[in-house]
């Protein structure tokens, strides 16, 4: 595949690799030990479709990807959100946005989201007629969201961003022009005192990278996780997310707008930069980290059962060690993708190509997949394996 402007190659696969694994994880979520079904509303469950074989291994790797991964997508969603609106200016960058990410999530995130509930429902009432289905989906079950969340939030930020970023820039300018187009002298003038930046990324030695990346998402997460509980999800119809993760998304976000307007391939995630050498190591601290928030979750909750250690500090050292695994797996992923992603691949260019459609559409085969093994004779671990392939297949095959 030839490279297109504005695109990177390693920031590619590493975008296409965690949509793999966002549907690796909605497979994992029928057979981890926790899952539960409500058949009085079954969007109170924790997956639309729940099996009696469980493995706690699922639970390992949910709970892994949940650390980290969505934050990332959000960070790699800002990296080229700057150029885009320079390229584009506000206007068609936001028409844009509206056409290639609202528009879908409204009508075809709607209609898969119907296709794939339609198990759980059947799970909770049996066989009944599919009015009373559509129905039940959207009165009793609200309108359930499924994955579609990320793309409406996405498209907030997107929107919320540019609108911000061109009123910066014209009372910066000290002008009532329109918004910044790629033939605009304005756009040499805004982008030249970001790049100065860039030569102070070559001295951010790795660990004060590491320690500035925790204490960021340490204020982005940790307040609002005491505040309004680290699970708990708000909003109207599909228009919900999860309300302590709010400034954590938009942080990274940010934080990808930031980065993606330096130089940072050859910056902070250049191929000979300090941090990206290190990515053997990041990878092992990644690891440790989050065997060390496994280990330490059922240890503090004993702790403060027994009284020998106050609540409120048992959160905050499970809350610190949860936001020292999101900082050096996204800090493993980045440099390793960047280290390792040096050459086109056939098979990675057409999941990179078609990895937005794949993430739209298979919601639809995982719970139909599940739905389908409920009966099985087999592990948790086998009913996974061949409902993340069939999933991934499936919904590669028709994106292509």
């Amino acid at each position: 595949m030839q490279q297109l402007p504005g695109r990177t190659l390693w920031i590619d696969y590493l975008r296409s690799f965690l949509t793999v694994l966002v549907v690796a994880h909605h497979a994992s979520l029928a057979y981890t030990t926790f899952a539960s079904f409500d058949k009085v509303a079954y969007i109170r469950s924790t997956h639309p479709v729940v099996d009696n074989r469980r493995w706690v291994g699922m639970d390992i790797f949910e709970n892994f990807n949940d650390v980290f991964f969505m934050s990332l997508m959000f960070l790699i969603a800002g990296l080229f959100v700057v150029r885009s609106i320079q390229r584009k200016g506000t206007a068609a960058f936001i028409r844009d946005r509206f056409y290639r990410l609202f528009i879908p999530f409204i009508f075809l995130g709607t209609i898969l989201n119907l296709i794939a509930h339609y198990p759980a429902y059947l799970l909770a009432h049996g066989t009944t007629p599919l009015p009373a289905y559509v129905s039940d989906f959207f009165i009793v079950e609200q309108w359930p969201v499924g994955p579609p969340w990320f793309i409406w939030v996405l498209f907030v930020f997107n929107v919320a961003f540019a609108l911000t970023y061109f009123f910066v820039k014209r009372k910066a300018s000290g002008t009532e022009t329109s918004p910044i187009s790629a033939h605009s002298p304005e756009r040499s003038r805004t982008t030249a005192p970001i790049h100065a930046y860039t030569h102070k990324l070559h001295s951010y030695t790795p660990t004060k990278t590491i320690l500035l990346w925790f204490l960021f998402t340490f204020a982005l997460y940790v307040p609002f996780a005491f505040w309004l509980g680290p699970g708990k999800w708000i909003g109207s119809g599909p228009f919900d997310f999860q309300a302590s993760r709010a400034a954590w998304y938009f942080g990274y976000f940010l934080l990808g707008a930031w980065l993606g307007n330096t130089r940072f391939n050859e910056g902070m995630f250049g191929t000979s930069s300090r941090l990206v050498r290190a990515w053997p190591l990041w990878l092992f601290l990644c690891v440790g980290a989050y065997t060390s928030l496994t280990l330490a979750s059922p240890l503090l909750t004993q702790l403060v059962k027994k009284g020998t250690l106050p609540e409120l500090t048992g959160y905050l050292i499970y809350f610190s060690i949860y936001v020292l695994s999101c900082t050096f797996s996204c800090i493993a992923f980045l440099t390793t993708f960047r280290a390792v992603a040096k050459q086109p691949n056939t098979a990675w260019d057409s999941l990179s190509d078609h990895a937005y459609l794949i993430y739209l559409l298979h919601y639809p085969f995982v719970i139909w997949t599940q739905y389908a093994l409920l009966n099985a004779p087999v592990p948790a671990f086998i009913k996974f394996a061949i409902t993340f392939t069939v999933s991934l297949a499936g919904s590669w095959l028709l994106a292509i």
